[in-house]
């Protein structure tokens, strides 16, 4: 999260999560009359992160709906394992790390769930109960991917996480110390 983008007021608060299942179902319910949301409410959206799409592309910045946005409600906190623009604004927590479609934390997320945020203390809690995390946990099903080669899959098989870079696994050194690497030769004489 970006603190110096972020509202005040939301940096300290405790919301009930409103959970889209991708973007296209944010897409889809985000403007509805219907959407259950207020302004106290924790946009939670999943599956966009490496690997769930594959590619981690700039959604983060879930859309305010506008049944708030015609109440003048301009900001409301919003969670998602996907990335945005750096000239974005707004209280978002992005880069979930590991993303949704690996099990990670917002996969366990439904509706109506308490989520607390502290950022002055850099905690973000999902007020659930030990016992019922590792239930969900255990229950966390993997989707099929479309994508069966190719590149799409060699890239699904291989990016690393949002907080290891999303470069790819084969690409990092051997020597995590960097101590035997071999020094580039191109352009030296």
């Amino acid at each position: 999260m970006k603190v110096s983008a972020a509202s005040n007021h939301l940096l300290d608060h405790v919301g009930n999560a409103v959970v889209f299942s991708d973007y296209e179902d944010m897409l889809n319910k985000i403007d509805s009359i219907d959407l259950n949301v207020d302004e106290n409410d924790i946009l939670i959206m999943k599956n966009c992160g490496p690997r769930g799409v594959p590619g981690i592309p700039e959604w983060g910045q879930i859309l305010i709906p506008k049944k708030l946005l015609d109440r003048n409600i301009t900001d409301i906190i919003r969670i998602s394992d996907a990335r945005m623009s750096g000239t974005s604004f707004g209280t978002v927590i992005l880069h979930s790390s590991p993303e949704s479609e690996l099990g990670g934390p917002l996969s366990i997320v439904k509706n109506g769930d308490k989520i607390k945020l502290n950022a002055s203390k850099k905690q973000l809690d999902l007020m659930l109960s030990e016992d019922e995390i590792k239930d969900r946990l255990k229950n966390v099903k993997k989707s099929k991917s479309e994508h069966l080669r190719g590149y799409p899959r060699l890239y699904i098989d291989h990016v690393l996480q949002a907080d290891e870079g999303c470069d790819f696994d084969f690409l990092l050194p051997s020597d995590p110390n960097n101590e035997n690497l071999i020094e580039p030769t191109v352009g030296k004489s």
